[in-house]
């Protein structure tokens, strides 16, 4: 379980790392193509707006990255649980405003790493 724990933790964190990426940099391509809900003509003006957003993304992507390296067992549980934790209440929140699906595409994969942390 120690191995899968680790790989789903290094799938969520490769999906933030994801985000960031389109967050930051292709907002107005990537980002017209996710968020079909938003019109077109925002997407521009709220590029600074999404790039902050997809910083924050980095840093949770960095904080599982870090989890998976440490090699004190105790240590890296509880950056791995506390990293997780922060992506699971990123994405109940995000799916109670903004959309339904963030929670199967973010918080999801989250939850089922943080089961896999603790068994």
């Amino acid at each position: 379980m120690y191995l899968i724990s680790k790989i789903l933790i290094g799938l969520v964190a490769l999906e933030h790392l994801y985000f960031m990426y389109f967050e930051m940099f292709a907002w107005e391509t990537i980002g017209k193509r996710t968020f079909k809900s938003i019109p077109e003509n925002l997407f521009k003006p709220t590029k600074a707006l999404a790039a902050n957003q997809g910083l924050y993304n980095g840093f949770l992507a960095a904080g599982l990255i870090w989890s998976i390296l440490i090699n004190n067992n105790e240590w890296a549980l509880y950056v791995s649980i506390f990293f997780l934790s922060c992506v699971i209440v990123a994405g109940i929140y995000g799916s109670i405003t903004a959309s339904k699906k963030i929670f199967f595409v973010q918080a999801v994969p989250a939850i089922l790493a943080l089961i896999a942390v603790h068994f």
